[in-house]
């Protein structure tokens, strides 16, 4: 004999929402939660690692980025995560169909980025950022994996909104 009935289980169980993956719409113009948990992981990430940059007893005698390299940098991670996420996507999930229509490769409106091709990019941009100042790679990483969280949280929430996190 099991040790709850079988409708217990149920009690405990909760609806899944049905939340609107727009945000805003104006006319035309639509804002969704995906858009605004990629500006708030981007803005977010932006203002600690600011602060992370600030603070002296995180550094010892390793050179340090200064707040304005942080704000160079947060645009050059932008492009990386948007413009890796997407051609990810295109590369991973249905390349034949955009060698077939390739301006379709730009019709970001309809959805379309991918986890690992953003992560690539940030990190390709950042690397690359690091570069273009002489900063220390390993260094604007290792502030990355501090400052990264935040934006995998918002992203979890948007994919939750998306109804892309259907558990199990």
């Amino acid at each position: 004999m099991p040790a709850f009935p079988r409708e217990v289980p149920m009690l405990f169980a909760l609806p899944f929402p049905a939340i609107d993956p727009v945000a805003v719409a104006i006319g035309p113009i639509t804002i969704k939660w995906y858009a605004l948990a990629y500006i708030a992981g981007l803005i977010g990430g932006w203002f600690y690692a600011r602060r992370l940059v600030m603070a002296d007893r995180y550094w010892g005698v390793v050179r340090r980025p200064t707040t304005a390299d942080i704000d160079d940098m947060i645009v050059w991670v932008a492009l990386g995560v948007v413009l890796g996420g997407r051609i990810g996507y295109v590369l991973f999930y249905n390349l034949p169909m955009y060698l077939d229509d390739p301006i379709e490769i730009l019709a970001i409106r309809n959805g379309g980025m991918s986890f690992h091709g953003g992560f690539l990019g940030a990190i390709l941009a950042m690397l690359l950022f690091a570069r273009s100042r002489k900063l220390g790679g390993y260094t604007l990483l290792d502030l990355a994996a501090v400052v990264v969280p935040i934006g995998l949280f918002f992203g979890r929430i948007a994919n939750f909104v998306n109804g892309e996190l259907w558990g199990r």
